[in-house]
């Protein structure tokens, strides 16, 4: 994965209100309003159990927590532009750099210009974003080298976690990197209801 004129900011690339769609009121009322609360909702959920969610954190904080990270360090955190709700900042071979998250059509996916936007992959959360760039990146080689035109590769690697992750949250993740049948684990309700509450592997 690449990243085009990487910046060092989390200046604007294209304008849309918080919802990641133009106009004003979306087609079919209330209800899709009311089920697009519902989807974003639960993805913060999942976003915050994550333990790599800061929350509300300005540009030149994320570059002081990346700065001296191993390249493909990242976090999540608020946007500070206010026609979007986050932001990945990450450690690449140019510096720590920002990449914003568009919400679409009930659609999560990376911020980018028009030409290439269709041919994004789009996912029902912010988590299942993630993953997929982390696993996409986990067997590629990070080039140390900027490429022309200012383009850098974008690695996501590993985390940065706002605390020590506690054991429960690490054993969670392990299993379900081993199976995703936890119905059928020979485990008590509560404890499945757990696992299932986070079914992600980052």
């Amino acid at each position: 994965m690449t990243l085009r004129s990487a910046e060092t900011s989390d200046s604007p690339s294209t304008i849309q209100n918080g919802s990641g769609e133009s106009g004003s009121s979306p087609p079919g009322g209330f209800k899709e309003g009311r089920d697009r609360e519902d989807r974003i909702a639960q993805s913060m959920g999942e976003l915050r159990r994550s333990g790599w969610y800061w929350g509300n954190m300005t540009v030149d904080e994320a570059k002081e927590k990346l700065q001296d990270a191993p390249e493909g360090t990242f976090l999540v955190r608020d946007s500070s532009h206010t026609d979007y709700l986050l932001t990945i900042s990450v450690k690449t071979s140019a510096g720590p750099t920002n990449l914003r998250i568009e919400y679409r059509e009930g659609k999560f996916r990376l911020d980018s210009v028009v030409c290439v936007r269709s041919r994004l992959k789009q996912f029902d959360s912010v988590v299942h974003l993630i993953e997929y760039y982390v696993l996409l990146s986990k067997n590629k080689k990070i080039e140390s080298e900027t490429l022309p035109n200012r383009t850098v590769h974008l690695w996501l690697v590993k985390p940065l976690y706002t605390s020590t992750p506690s054991l429960q949250h690490l054993c969670r993740m392990t299993v379900n990197k081993c199976t995703n049948k936890i119905d059928e684990l020979p485990l008590p309700m509560r404890l499945k209801e757990y696992i299932t509450e986070y079914r992600y592997h980052v």
